[in-house]
């Protein structure tokens, strides 16, 4: 079994930045801004033979209100489960009141504790500890999280000493490759909500206020035989609306989650009245990055006939051009329509990593063909002779033929449709490349030989004497 170590402390003292340092990473977002970290975050690494699970946590404070008592309630949850808590304070602030109250709630816990005085970079180490020592902590230790100092030695202690652990086996991992999947879509439409529904947990914050999620957190769990990694991402706004520096992370990393995705559910607001234009962005990113996809209308619940319809209409005319992704009505918060999530997401991802073989591509494009040629150019035809596969996730075909990069964008959407309706492929996109084949006699002289040269000047001949007679 993997130790779990958690990260716990006042706001800004640098546990995001130990986190990044100790899984060599840098999935936890840093700012020197205090609160910055909200939801709970899980990491790996390994120090020497002992690998370990690290969780970085929000800032502890003295209210239990509002998001800052989600916060603290995230935080606890993390401390029950760890087997080792590291306590870190800020070495160049000093001991605050906040300090001593995080402390005294730490040893009620009852888990093997570390004090750890961050930020001692150039400071006189014997100075900073002794301010700390009314705390009492058996086990302190002095580091620079932003600069590696003291961080292997404190985890070498935290193995020797706190858990006694010789060595560790690595557990192997069994079943299939994880799918991971994005929930992506604007500020406030019920992703973080969502999370929590299909986990069955309040695993992530869920606060009626834009903006709660502001790291890509990671969250694998196993759903029957198939595993899957969650990434709930901060909703991402019109880049002239954002201002805020760390907002404009926030939304890098959503776009790097996404990147790094298989499968992308994009959730959309079913009371903002269809989708906007800052949806139809985000969508146009996914579609970039060639992820699969599947669009989940949340907060179906309480609308009436006449608003249900008329999303419908609008989505229909909106998205026609992406006819192959599933759209599914739910509500996130009653848990409506969410099963049948996961079913679309299998689907999606197995039709984005399908082998497709040459001669089954090769001959549904000459059934394609035959049913409808690609239209002539500059009086000559346009010849496809034969596919192959080019690559996975999305499937992408390699057509070979003559003047393929005169084939109009009409008939390569045909082709697309053609390739998706008879290989049944579902949620992904597909990438047709053309491949001109080269002319074997372009650019070689023809050498006559002595005769060929005599029969070419009779024929020349031959053509004076009839158009002189003309």
């Amino acid at each position: 079994m993997k130790a779990v170590i958690a990260l716990v402390g006042l706001p800004n003292v640098g546990k995001s930045t130990l986190f990044n340092r100790l899984t060599k990473t840098r999935d936890a977002l840093v700012a020197d801004q205090p609160g910055l970290t909200r939801d709970r975050n899980y990491g790996e690494g390994k120090v020497g033979p002992h690998p370990y699970i690290v969780v970085d946590t929000g800032g502890l404070g003295d209210t239990t209100r509002g998001i800052d008592g989600l916060m603290m309630d995230q935080a606890m949850v993390a401390i029950d489960e760890a087997d080792a808590v590291l306590f870190l304070v800020d070495g160049r602030a000093g001991l605050s009141a906040g300090d001593k109250t995080v402390a005294d709630r730490l040893r009620r816990a009852g888990k093997p504790l570390m004090l750890v005085i961050n930020k001692a970079e150039g400071c006189d180490v014997d100075l900073i500890t002794s301010e700390f020592y009314e705390l009492a902590y058996p086990h302190t230790v002095v580091i620079s999280a932003a600069h590696g100092e003291g961080v292997s030695d404190m985890m070498i202690e935290v193995f020797d000493h706190m858990l006694n652990i010789k060595e560790a086996v690595e557990e192997e991992e069994d079943g299939p490759r994880s799918i991971k999947v994005a929930i992506s879509g604007r500020p406030n439409v019920g992703k973080s909500t969502l999370v929590n529904r299909i986990l069955k947990e309040d695993r992530v914050l869920a606060y009626d206020r834009p903006g709660t999620t502001r790291d890509s957190i990671r969250i694998p769990f196993r759903r029957g035989k198939q595993n899957y990694v969650l990434i709930d991402t901060a909703g991402m706004r019109r880049r002239s609306r954002v201002s805020e520096v760390v907002e404009k992370f926030s939304s890098i990393k959503a776009l790097q989650a996404i990147s790094e995705a298989d499968v992308a559910i994009l959730v959309i607001d079913a009371h903002a009245g269809g989708i906007s234009e800052q949806d139809t962005k985000i969508l146009g990113y996914v579609l970039e990055s060639g992820k699969a996809l599947v669009i989940a209308i949340n907060k179906w619940d309480g609308m009436d006939d006449y608003d249900k319809q008329r999303v419908e209409d609008e989505l229909k005319r909106r998205l026609a051009f992406i006819d192959y992704a599933e759209i599914h009505f739910i509500s996130a918060l009653k848990g409506r329509g969410v099963n049948a999530l996961f079913k679309s997401v299998e689907r999606a991802y197995h039709s984005a990593q399908m082998a497709l073989s040459t001669p089954q591509l090769t001959r549904i494009l000459a059934e394609a063909v035959a049913a409808h040629a690609p239209p002539a150019v500059h009086m000559r035809r346009i010849k496809l002779r034969y596919a192959h596969q080019g690559g996975h996730r999305p499937p992408r075909i390699v057509i070979h033929g003559n003047q393929t990069e005169s084939i109009p964008d009409s008939y390569v959407r045909y082709l697309e449709k053609t390739f998706r309706r008879e290989l049944k492929l579902e949620g992904t996109p597909i990438k047709i490349e053309f491949r001109t084949s080269d002319n074997p006699y372009k650019g070689r002289k023809n050498v006559l030989t002595d005769r060929q040269q005599d029969k070419r000047k009779r024929y020349k001949r031959f053509l004076g004497r009839r158009d002189r007679k003309k």
